[in-house]
């Protein structure tokens, strides 16, 4: 078998002799590349962000930022990345190199200050500078944003949403990304969007006792599953990178599966919509583009981008936690799971799949293979999430919801909870209370009231029992609010 190794920056780099669960960011500083930061250690602050050459949505390359603190080095064997340091246009001794765009309009509208975060910064807003479809040049009248969080040339601000700073304050950094235009045509990470990107490599890298595998397909997978019932499955290591990182916690044997095609299709077919689960959830959103619009309103406050860049359906259900952002969703849109091993697959209801505390009815030797949603879909949706902040931040309560109303009264309810139970769950009495009633203030009370006895939410350091019992009742309140005209037309 090849040697592990990264292309880092148009160089192959040996992975060896790094320790199967070292992060791409300590590789990266090891071997001198030290413009890639270590701020938190969990994929919160952006310091770490590099680019990686994925699979594109409108072109053979898209240019993806990532957080190089929670992804294993062994994880991108094969792979292509670009660091801060890449970016530049080589120079020689006589003339120093020549600054990217990017690093350019941040210097010049004085964006950086202690320069801790900056190159973070740089390859966040390099990825968006790269986005095929962005393609607006900035109006030299300097023309105000299209929307608070759009540019004049397209640059969405979410794109820098995982990344902080402590120093410089953000409208000089928004001024930057404001200022950017269109790559040129000579431009090399341009051009080498319209080659494919590396394809995925099996990998068998060891150390230490420890061994890293990437199978080639999903029959593999569920084999090495089968022979060792205890390893650690990952996709976007979102979740299990920080307890790497923060729990020092090792995994003496690790399956990556994010790169299995059998785990990568997505598929819109008159009965149903069926989601890899190995699908990065930036990749659903660009290929759903709005299909699904209660899964449009979670995306955006789903982490940052640079998470969702990695993180996947399957990781978030995978992990069994009662506050993931998914899962209140997928209930609401009455998804089921395929659930696959060495012998076949199954489906299994998402109302069925959880049975406790980060328990599931998934087997050790099972990889869920796929989300289904059942079409046609519910016409009035929201997604309600309560937090400290409103992007990036760990859900208090989560509310999803899906009505079927016709005539002003209610045919159907679908109602997801997360936050307040030891398991994502369904507002079950709540769902009768609503279904066959009128959609009326009268009838909202009522349901809210039990709405708010749903579940048996705890206090802790992000709210108490008491607030988000509130908050339940609050959810169904806003939604008829911000509904009752549309329904009442």
């Amino acid at each position: 078998m090849v040697a592990a190794r990264i292309t880092v920056n148009g160089k192959a780099v040996p992975i060896s002799p790094a320790a199967p669960h070292t992060t791409v960011l300590d590789f990266l500083r090891d071997r001198g590349l030290t413009g890639t930061k270590e701020g938190c250690a969990e994929g919160e602050c952006g310091a770490c962000s590099i680019m990686v050459a994925r699979p594109g949505i409108h072109q053979p390359t898209d240019w993806v930022a990532i957080n190089s603190c929670l992804v294993p080095a062994a994880a991108l064997d094969g792979q292509e990345i670009v660091t801060a340091e890449g970016l530049a246009v080589a120079g020689t001794p006589v003339t120093p190199a020549a600054l990217h765009p990017v690093q350019q309009e941040m210097a010049v509208r004085g964006g950086s200050q202690c320069g801790y975060c900056t190159p973070g910064f740089i390859c966040s807003m390099a990825s968006e500078y790269y986005r095929p479809d962005r393609c607006a040049a900035p109006d030299p009248a300097g023309a105000e944003p299209d929307t608070a969080e759009h540019g004049p040339n397209g640059f969405d601000l979410h794109a820098l949403s995982g990344n902080l700073c402590r120093c410089t304050g953000y409208r000089p950094i928004r001024d930057a990304a404001y200022a950017v235009g269109a790559p040129d045509a000579d431009d090399p990470l341009a051009r080498r969007r319209a080659q494919s990107p590396p394809e995925p490599v099996a990998t068998d890298y060891a150390g230490g006792g420890r061994t890293f595998r990437r199978p080639a397909t999903l029959l593999e997978a569920a084999r090495l599953l089968r022979e060792q019932p205890g390893a650690m499955l990952v996709a976007g290591c979102t979740d299990w990178g920080v307890e790497v990182n923060i729990r020092a916690r090792r995994a003496d044997y690790v399956i990556a599966i994010d790169r299995l095609p059998e785990l990568r299709e997505l598929r819109v077919e008159p009965e149903r919509i069926e989601i890899g689960a190995a699908l990065s959830l930036t990749e659903i959103e660009r290929r759903l583009d709005g299909r699904v619009p209660l899964l449009s309103e979670l995306f955006p406050q789903f982490a940052s981008r640079l998470i969702r860049n990695g993180a996947t359906l399957g990781g978030n259900l995978g992990t069994g936690s009662p506050i993931g952002d998914s899962p209140p969703v997928l209930l609401a849109l009455g998804a089921s799971l395929v659930l696959a091993d060495a012998d076949g697959e199954r489906e299994v209801d998402l109302a069925d799949y959880f049975t406790g505390y980060r328990r599931s009815v998934r087997r050790p030797d099972e990889v869920i293979r796929a989300v289904r949603i059942p079409v046609p879909l519910a016409p009035v949706v929201a997604f309600h999430k309560i937090a400290k902040r409103r992007f990036d931040d760990i859900s208090s309560v989560a509310v999803a919801f899906a009505l079927d109303i016709e005539n002003g009264t209610v045919r159907a309810a679908r109602i997801g909870l997360g936050g307040v139970a030891a398991t994502p769950i369904r507002a079950g009495a709540t769902e009768a209370a609503l279904t066959g009633r009128p959609w009326s203030a009268e009838t909202i009370e009522t349901a809210a009231r039990i709405l708010r006895d749903e579940g048996t939410p705890l206090a802790d350091h992000r709210a108490s029992a008491e607030y988000r019992s509130a908050m339940l009742g609050q959810s169904l309140r806003k939604l008829y609010a911000h509904t009752i005209s549309e329904v009442e037309s």
